[in-house]
């Protein structure tokens, strides 16, 4: 989004071979090559033939693959993205631009989402502007200079991630899953079974026998260290041949889990402390915040029949205006393909999930005793997108961007009541070309198009701050009450061209048939997003030098 911004003529090929790579550089004879995502060594023919760009996130001199793993796992205060030079020797090669930030005690998922991609963002755009100008040399990587902090390290291996629940305290053992968290996780027994740990978070005040599950909540089990306890939010079963799915941890272990007690929270709870929750409500000023932390920014059926249970009890609340605040790195990325594919019936559980989510939405886009706000502070994607629509008021971070097009799912018809939700804020074209065209829409592109309100701040705290004023204005207004009767107004126009109800059944019927019908796409496209089967070939709307041949 942001080269494209720049006014560069971008084309974008998958690494799946040297021939392919090499095949895409004849095709499209670009200028620069930029490799933000690399796992192997660029093709000799094409470094040496045009110059490339590799985007390492590490700070200069660090070298080696798990680069965010190890600054995790070693307690780095401050880490970095280097952009470097492709030549013979891995991570070793020139470098042309370079950006630090302070860490957090955080997933590395979540680091790499925010910290890092800020970083690399503005190293790339700050390496690219140095090589169009043509004067700027970059230098080598030289260790005998004292601002050299980084070092080449081996490649982390899971005897390195291993947890001793016997002597690792609570923060040892949170540093060792959020630095694998994303991928691989932490391999473990559970039952006298192999798992990957995955979305770990602190539990304040319960405890036991370091080791032993203490306790379960919703979809998280807590597990006792030698000095307090740590929520687990997610498993990956250790199989030796087939496949695994990464799942909530009370469905990974359900059959064992008959006599660990279910410890329930109070989502409008202010009790301070850290424990597990994705669902709370919070209340200040005439304003309530709803938060919805779901792992990925999946949705199952019963975290979307939970989280409408907490929404029309916050309706309820002597509050004017009501803040969905999502998740602190995702908003929302819609139905839970994990859950679909783990499910007995993939396509009956697709059915009550899909229901599950245009069940919160009706609840939203029906509210008629307050105002409210989609707050985005992390990215959203396919129904996600159309959760927040239902909004009366939609902000979004500035880096955040957008997915709304179900299409890659398999063709996917999408529901969430789009075909409503969306004409109300663009026009007919560009809903069409939103849905059609399978790209990414970045906040300040959504912002210009309508399709959101506006965006600001590039960090989530001065993010946060900005909507606090924003819904505390709202709340004071004193033409709170007609702005409140003109939405209540246009609910009743809209209902009588044509109700809520006929969205939904058109939109569910074309629902129904990717279920349910002869074409299998939607069931082949979610087993390979649910299994990460790695592409064979890179789709021609992103592969333009492909479209062109």
């Amino acid at each position: 989004m942001e080269l494209i911004r720049c006014g560069h003529d971008l084309s974008i090929e998958f690494d799946i071979n040297d021939n392919v790579t090499q095949q895409a550089v004849e095709l499209f004879q670009p200028g620069l090559v930029i490799a933000p995502f690399l796992k192997r060594a660029i093709p000799e023919a094409v470094w040496r033939k045009v110059t490339c760009f590799i985007v390492h996130p590490g700070i200069i001199g660090d070298r080696g693959s798990s680069a965010l793993d190890w600054a995790i796992m070693h307690g780095r205060q401050e880490w970095g993205v280097t952009v470097l030079q492709a030549n013979a020797e891995m991570d070793a090669g020139d470098i042309w631009a370079a950006e630090k930030f302070p860490m957090r005690l955080a997933r590395k998922s979540s680091i790499y989402r925010h910290e890092t991609t800020e970083a690399a963002t503005a190293a790339i755009l700050t390496a690219v502007r140095r090589f169009e100008s043509g004067t700027f040399k970059p230098f080598p990587l030289d260790y005998s200079r004292a601002d050299i902090l980084g070092r080449l390290h081996a490649p982390i291996r899971q005897p390195d991630r291993r947890i001793d629940w016997q002597h690792d305290n609570t923060h040892a053992v949170l540093r060792k899953i959020h630095a694998a968290d994303g991928f691989p996780g932490v391999l473990d027994t559970l039952f006298s079974k192999s798992y990957y740990l995955f979305d770990a978070c602190r539990e304040q005040y319960m405890t036991g026998k370091p080791g032993t599950i203490v306790a379960k909540r919703n979809n998280a089990i807590c597990r006792a260290t030698v000095d307090g306890a740590v929520w687990i939010g997610h498993l990956k079963p250790k199989y030796n041949a087939e496949p695994a799915l990464k799942l909530a941890a009370t469905t990974v272990l359900r059959d064992y889990l008959q006599t660990v007690p279910e410890v329930s929270y109070d989502s409008f709870s202010m009790k301070s402390g850290d424990s597990y929750r994705d669902i709370w409500f919070e209340q200040k000023d005439g304003v309530g915040y709803l938060y919805f932390e779901f792992y990925n920014g999946a949705m199952d059926s019963e975290q979307c029949k939970r989280l409408r249970d907490v929404y029309i009890k916050a309706v309820e609340c002597d509050v004017r205006v009501i803040v969905l605040m999502g998740g602190a790195d995702f908003w929302s990325n819609g139905i839970h393909l994990n859950h679909i594919e783990n499910a007995e019936s993939p396509a009956d559980e697709s059915w009550h999930n899909i229901n599950a989510m245009n069940d919160l939405v009706h609840a939203i886009i029906t509210t008629d005793r307050q105002l409210t706000i989609a707050a985005l502070q992390g990215n959203a994607g396919a129904g996600g997108v159309f959760l927040s629509l239902a909004g009366d008021y939609i902000f979004a971070r500035e880096s955040v961007i957008l997915n709304p097009h179900y299409k890659n799912m398999g063709n996917l018809y999408g529901s969430e009541y789009w075909t409503y939700l969306l004409p109300r804020r663009v026009n007919q074209c560009q809903a069409q070309q939103i849905m059609q065209n399978r790209m990414p829409i970045g906040a300040r592109e959504a912002r210009d198009s309508g399709l959101i309100d506006d965006c600001f701040a590039v960090s989530r705290e001065d993010f946060k701050k900005k909507i606090r004023c924003l819904a505390e204005a709202i709340a004071i207004d004193p033409g709170f009450h007609e702005l409140l009767r003109k939405k209540q107004c246009r609910r009743r126009m809209d209902e009588q061209l044509k109700p809520l109800q006929r969205y939904r059944d058109e939109e569910l019927d074309r629902m129904r048939l990717n279920f349910y019908g002869f074409d299998p796409s939607y069931h082949v496209a979610r087993y390979h997003f649910a299994y990460k089967i790695l592409h064979g070939w890179t789709p021609r709307y992103l592969a333009r030098h492909r479209a062109l041949k």
